[in-house]
Formats: C-alpha cells, structure tokens, sequence
C-alpha cells in the first residue's frame, strides 16, 4: 500500500520540521523520522488506530506532541493532517 499527502498536510510536516530545526539543529530531521515511521506504522495495519471520524483514523507519534490523521481508501492512504496535539481538534475536517 501507498500513501499520499494532502497539500495542507505536507505543509503541516515541513513547518513543524522547520520548527524543530530552529529550536536545535537536527531535531528537525529526527521529527521527519519520527513522523515517516509513523506513517509506516499505519501502512502496516492501516485499521489499528481509533477512529478520528467516520472516514478518519489518528495514529499517533511516539516521541513528538503529533498524530497523523488519515483516511484508508481502496488503493492508498491519504494523509489528511501532521496535527499538533494543542490544536483545534477537527480543524483539518474541511479537507475530506
């Protein structure tokens, strides 16, 4: 299985990247790790995490305050949301 981001997504996993990079240099890119092994996660049992909503999942990371909202469709994943645990919680909804 595959997956794909949305365009709000990726631009959620490169300002949180570009976040952690300025706070210490690296941290960025142990973030990225942390967020693609969380992916991978899910593409490994794509229906193990709790429903976020009717069409969505939420996996979470293990080391950094994110969860990765996603929705299982019949060729891919879509990652919908890189989402920050302190923000609004259904703000990415829009994006189905």
């Amino acid at each position: 299985m595959t997956f794909v981001f949305h365009p709000l997504a990726q631009a959620e996993l490169q300002d949180a990247l570009d976040y952690y990079e300025q706070q210490q240099p690296g941290l960025g890119l142990e973030f990225l790790e942390e967020a693609y092994a969380t992916i991978q996660r899910i593409l490994q049992f794509p229906t193990a995490w709790p429903e976020a909503s009717s069409r969505t999942r939420r996996c979470l990371t293990n080391r950094f305050p994110f969860g990765v909202i996603y929705q299982l469709r019949e060729s891919d994943i879509l990652i919908i949301a890189v989402m920050h645990h302190r923000r609004k919680p259904a703000y990415w909804a829009d994006r189905l």
